[in-house]
């Protein structure tokens, strides 16, 4: 009866249970869903955390109790979150571990994120909380076992309340802003294994009282404001392995308590004020794997006992006044890997037994070494294969060869045996060392030449040879070394030309070859080295034209100097091919005395600038041109005027020819589809339908039957044109050219006496009304100016590749579409004529006037596509700067390219930029185009880029960021 009463309650009270339990469930699933609403989770982790759901024991990141099914841990380490950390988690009652490690969580920490009974562990590292800590947060901590809060900015006091937390095993504070001493009360954590408090500002002694942290493992203070004396207690910690109290002020001799930790296996004091001698007993710290006590301010001799300590793996004394020799006892640290005894006052000869320890680093750099490498070396020779990698002993007195036995260092990665007193030639035993990336050589009395045998060393990536007394040519050779990033052979007796090979070095970033005897020509190939950051060749004696690039464009006129023949503009001199400056004429000057301009409401005569003395000299030239032309356009018109226009058609895809033989008719070709002039012929003769007069002939629009408007030019330059079958080859190859930024040639009319073009018809206008007479609201920004600089230069590069230059590349021949892009117009004309020079020395002056690359002045000097670079460049400082090529001021005239560069050498480059962008542009962007327009106009031609290049250097500018919108 009892049994069934008994199941009755149960079956009665089973609903409540149930309710309970789903209550629990729901609290830790608000408390979740709560947190997770102040957190930011770009990468999606926490998107299975559905409040939907009757159970968060699934979740990512989320572990439940087995028994309970009640959360009892944390762990979202690295999940890429943000935000702050909500007071959701309170209501996780059954909470024992609290992990939130490599986010980017912010703000302060309160009372309220941990004030959890049941919390074990609590892991905020590497967030980005900051603010102090509320001094009464681990009251309630009594079973905390592990606190890490490091990489975070938290600053102020530690606070004293972690006395409270009885239970500890571990605690870093690491890497914050805490200040202020270090509690005491953390000694009474007898419990602690760990404690580390490194880098920070903490302040004061060491407090006392560490004699009763019997578990204690490691403490690291590293990197504080810490002074005083090493505490006495210390030695009582018998557990400890690992003690770091580097970089502070502690001061002092070490305690010999310290001796007592025969356990330790890493003793780091470096960076201190320590003093006296390295004591014996610290041959007692048996175990012993690492002992830092490099920067302090010890001295005397090293210990002999240091020769028990078996275990030791690294040692490091660097930077002390430790005197006399290394104790031969050494010699039985067998496990040794690391000796640092760098910048002591260590003598004698370098110990023989050093290199059969198989060790990794020897670094013994300034010291008072004296004698030779041959007798330390020798030793090596009956062990196993060298493991060395590093090997240091610059800056001592070393004399002697280099032994032929460094070649037994087949593992060496760094060499340096820099600033000693080494003589004899470098052994070829160093072209061995396969794995060798640093070699040092430099500041000794080495002679003789550098062998052939160094190319074998194909791992460099450092060699340094300068100020010895080498001879003999640079070995080409050392084109091997293909991830050679540093050469230094600067302050030597090194004759013959610089290799061509170096150019193989792609990877160069300094090359030194000053105060040499080098003679001959720079190969033209080192333009090729794309990563130059410094190349110095002064004070030799090389010849001839530096080679052309961006970086040799640019290098300081320092880095080339001392060099009697070589040319450049770098240089300083000219070579024979460099060319006067662009010819630039005022036509407001009635002077008749070169150089000179007249005087202006009573002010005296001023010289002009160079540019328009050389322009002024060749104003005779152009006045004889411009009558040669003249006269030679009359006789075309009146020939026109005679001619008939009457036209007869030969449509379709291909170029076949009319079968008209009426001596008035002209032959039509369109490149694709038909041509009906029915309702546009008339334009031809009819000015009000004139676009435009050029060097070239004048434009008119007209519309073709089926309502489609062209550009008509009218070629007022006839007479020139001899050969129908030369005209004809020459358009034909104009009408293959298809590219967006290029006005397209749709096909072309011809009789004897007059020759027609017909365009695609553009009806934006040309870029020099958009920059010049356009009104303010009409002004180009500085994303519309970018975008035509390089449509044009893909346009122009486009020519190129067809092998067809400009000629004529001026502001007014680039038109711009509807949709803003530029097209090349007006292109490759200069070709129909057969007597191209006059007309380039006449019209041309004329039309491009400033444009002009000063080659055209020069008959001797073949014209290539770097006129059209030129010209180009020319155009990208008007674009950028509003300002024409050339302008004509009341005393003066104001050459752009003089004045962007001018700006450029004054540091107020920035300035040149249109004014009337009021500042709405990227400033390293505009500065970096006005670089490129400069290197455009570089007055030797291979100095300049091919458009090519232009192009490449345009897209690496423009890289999108944010806020690019913004000056549009």
């Amino acid at each position: 009866m009892g049994k069934v009463f008994g199941v009755v309650i149960l079956c009665l009270l089973y609903p409540l249970f149930v309710k309970a339990l789903n209550l629990s469930f729901n609290d830790d699933i608000l408390g979740l869903m709560v947190f997770k609403a102040d957190v930011q989770d770009p990468q999606g982790k926490l998107v299975s955390w559905n409040e939907e759901d009757d159970s968060p024991c699934y979740w990512n990141g989320i572990k439940c109790n087995p028994r309970s099914n009640r959360v009892s841990q944390i762990v979202l380490d690295g999940f890429g979150l943000s935000g702050k950390i909500s007071r959701g988690l309170m209501r996780l009652q059954f909470l024992r571990k609290l992990s939130l490690a490599k986010n980017n969580f912010t703000g302060s920490i309160s009372v309220s994120i941990v004030g959890l009974a049941n919390l074990r562990v609590l892991d905020l590292s590497e967030n980005n909380l900051f603010g102090p800590i509320p001094g009464d947060l681990f009251e309630q901590c009594v079973t905390l076992r592990s606190i890490s809060l490091a990489k975070n900015n938290f600053l102020g006091r530690i606070p004293e309340s972690l006395k409270s937390c009885v239970a500890l095993v571990s605690l870093n504070l690491s890497s914050n802003q805490f200040s202020d001493l270090l509690p005491s009360g953390i000694w009474s954590l007898n419990g602690l294994r760990s404690l580390d408090v490194s880098d920070n500002l903490l302040d004061g002694e060491i407090p006392v009282g560490i004699e009763g942290m019997y578990n204690l493992r490691a403490i690291n203070l590293r990197k504080n404001h810490l002074k005083g004396e090493v505490p006495d207690g210390i030695g009582s910690c018998l557990l400890l392995r690992s003690i770091d109290l580097s970089e502070n002020f502690l001061f002092g001799e070490l305690p010999e308590t310290i001796q007592m930790l025969s356990l330790c296996n890493e003793l780091v004091l470096k960076h201190n004020v320590f003093v006296g001698t390295i004591p014996e007993w610290i041959g007692e710290m048996k175990s012993l794997e690492m002992l830092d006590l490099s920067g302090n301010n010890f001295s005397g001799q090293f210990p002999t006992s240091v020769g028990k300590l078996q275990s030791l793996k690294l040692l490091n004394i660097s930077r002390n006044a430790i005197s006399g020799n290394l104790p031969k006892s050494m010699s039985s640290c067998v496990n040794l890997m690391t000796l640092d005894v760098s910048h002591n006052s260590l003598t004698g000869d370098i110990p023989p037994w050093l290199f059969k320890l198989g060790l990794r680093q020897v670094l013994f750099s300034g010291n008072k070494l004296s004698g030779g490498l041959k007798n330390a070396f020798a030793s090596s020779l009956d062990n196993s294969p060298q493991k060395l990698l590093a090997l240091d002993i610059s800056c001592n007195e070393l004399a002697d060869e280099i032994p032929l036995a460094i070649g037994d260092f087949n593992s060496l990665r760094s060499l340096n045996l820099s600033r000693n007193s080494l003589v004899g030639t470098i052994p070829k035993t160093v072209g061995q060392l396969k794995s060798l990336a640093v070699l040092d050589l430099s500041e000794n009395q080495l002679n003789g030449s550098i062998p052939v045998e160094l190319g074998g060393a194909y791992s460099l990536r450092e060699l340094k040879l300068e100020k010895n007394a080498l001879t003999g040519a640079i070995p080409t050779s050392i084109g091997n070394c293909s991830t050679l990033l540093s050469l230094s052979l600067s302050h030597n007796g090194l004759t013959g030309p610089v290799p061509v090979t170096l150019a193989k070095l792609t990877n160069l970033q300094n090359v030194d070859l000053s105060f040499n005897k080098l003679s001959g020509i720079l190969p033209k190939q080192l333009v090729n080295l794309g990563h130059l950051e410094s190349f110095n060749i002064s004070h030799n004696q090389l010849k001839g034209e530096l080679p052309s690039g961006v970086f040799f464009n640019t290098i300081s006129p320092y880095s080339v100097s001392a060099n009697p023949s070589l040319c450049g503009a770098a240089a300083n001199m000219s070579c024979p091919t460099i060319l006067p400056k662009p010819i630039v004429l005022n036509p407001n000057s009635t002077d008749s005395i070169p150089g000179t301009i007249p005087p202006i409401l009573g002010h005296d005569k001023k010289i002009l600038s160079i540019s328009a003395l050389i322009a002024i000299s060749a104003a005779a030239i152009i006045v004889v041109g411009v009558i040669a032309i003249t006269v030679l356009n009359l006789r075309v018109r009146s020939a026109t005027s005679r001619s008939a226009l009457p036209l007869t058609f030969s449509g379709g895809d291909g170029f076949s020819p009319s079968h008209s033989s009426d001596a008035n008719s002209g032959k039509l070709v369109m490149f694709s589809g038909q041509l009906d002039f029915s309702t546009g012929s008339h334009a031809l003769l009819n000015k009000d339908c004139e676009l435009g007069r050029g060097g070239f002939g004048s434009v008119y629009r007209t519309v073709l039957a089926d309502g489609m408007p062209v550009a008509i030019k009218k070629l007022t330059v006839s007479g020139l044109v001899k050969s129908q079958r030369d005209f004809e080859k020459e358009v034909k190859k104009l009408g293959k050219i298809h590219h967006p930024n290029v006005v397209a040639l749709q096909g072309y009319y011809w009789t004897p006496s007059l020759q027609l073009l017909i365009y695609e018809f553009i009806a934006g206008g040309n870029l020099y009304e958009h920059i010049h007479e356009g009104s303010s609201k009409n002004l180009l920004s500085w994303n519309e100016r970018f975008n035509v600089i390089l449509g044009t230069a893909k346009g122009l590069a486009n020519l190129h590749q067809m092998n067809i230059i400009h000629y004529n590349f001026k502001s007014s021949n680039i038109l711009i579409d509807s949709s803003g892009d530029p097209k090349v117009a007006d292109y490759g004309l200069a070709r129909l004529l057969p007597m191209l020079d006059l007309y380039v020395l006449s019209s041309k002056i004329q039309s491009a006037l400033g444009y002009m690359a000063p080659e055209f002045a020069c008959k001797t000097v073949k014209i290539t596509e770097k006129c059209d670079v030129y010209g180009f460049g020319v155009l990208v400082l008007e674009i950028v700067t509003g300002k024409k090529p050339v302008e004509y001021m009341e005393d003066d005239v104001m050459v752009l390219c003089d004045m962007v560069r001018g700006a450029l050498e004054e540091g107020k480059v920035e300035e040149c930029v249109d004014g009337r962008l009021h500042g709405k542009f990227p400033a390293e962007e505009a500065i970096t185009v006005m670089k490129l327009g400069l290197m455009c106009t570089s007055q030797v031609p291979s100095n300049r880029p091919d458009m090519a290049e232009v192009v490449n250097i345009l897209e690496m500018i423009r890289c999108p960021s944010e806020g690019q919108e913004e000056l549009v």
